[in-house]
């Protein structure tokens, strides 16, 4: 049975680097993120994304977080891979869990979500999961 689970994030750490400039204002970037989660998931996120910058600003990234803490109850770390859009004044991810990353009690998770972070670096998630 699949279970619903939605809170908030806020954001911890954020070290964003260029590694090539494009034509005009656009660039790629290699980004590292440590995020705070709290509702039905609790711990803390890790992940790399790369980043593609168009002149104008906004942006389309992907990338792999790691979560550890708790989730319905339930301790351990799992994955997600992540793919997501910044239009200029907020960003939306879609996630998976990657099969077979979660540990402890989530071992078997599997899963896909969403988040938004409007006007800032902080937002909201929802991730459908189901557990073996």
């Amino acid at each position: 049975m699949t279970t619903h689970a939605e809170g908030t994030f806020k954001l911890a750490s954020w070290d964003e680097k260029t590694y090539q400039k494009l034509d005009g204002d656009a660039k790629l970037t290699r980004t590292s993120v440590t995020q705070n989660f709290s509702g039905d998931l609790e711990g803390t996120g890790s992940w790399e994304a790369l980043m593609c910058y168009a002149e104008d600003g906004t942006a389309s990234y992907v990338g792999y977080e790691r979560m550890v803490g708790q989730l319905g109850g339930r301790r351990g770390s799992f994955v997600l891979q992540t793919v997501g859009s910044y239009d200029g004044t907020e960003a939306r991810s879609s996630w998976s869990v990657v099969p077979g990353s979660g540990t402890d009690e989530l071992r078997g998770l599997r899963g896909e979500g969403t988040s938004v972070a409007p006007g800032g670096p902080d937002g909201s998630f929802t991730l459908d999961y189901d557990l073996d």
